[in-house]
């Protein structure tokens, strides 16, 4: 599997706010902020539930990803979904460097991609409280 999810106990607003503020508390920033929804409505006049992709980014540990590996980029940065279930939930949903990693021969982006894991499934528990 290359993710993980957790249901969010509230609202959509309030779960990418959530989301936001954990991955902060981890060290990662939000570099891109995609609306499909919007974005779908604009482009091709599809309307969907609210579904929004974050590109978040742990700078220090994306500069050693970088150091080890320098087409990483490629890869970067570690999206982050949260969508609008046809129910009305809220699922957030978290890349897993380490399965997608797993393409690249490097033990150093290994082990970088294993640190980023586990601050992801940090961010996804803490999430889940709400």
């Amino acid at each position: 599997m290359y993710g993980f999810s957790t249901a969010f106990p509230g609202g959509f607003a309030r779960a990418k706010e959530r989301v936001t503020e954990e991955l902060q508390k981890e060290g990662f920033g939000v570099l891109t902020e995609i609306d499909v929804k919007a974005t779908l409505k604009k482009k091709i006049d599809v309307d969907r539930a609210a579904y929004t992709i974050l590109g978040a980014c742990n700078p220090r540990l994306a500069n050693r990803a970088i150091q080890a590996e320098p087409d990483i980029g490629l890869l970067l940065p570690c999206n982050v979904v949260i969508r609008e279930e046809d129910d009305g939930t809220i699922t957030v949903l978290f890349m897993d460097p380490a399965s997608v990693m797993e393409m690249i021969d490097n033990p150093d982006v290994k082990a970088v991609a294993d640190e980023v894991t586990k601050k992801l499934k940090i961010v996804c528990d803490a999430v889940t409280v709400g």
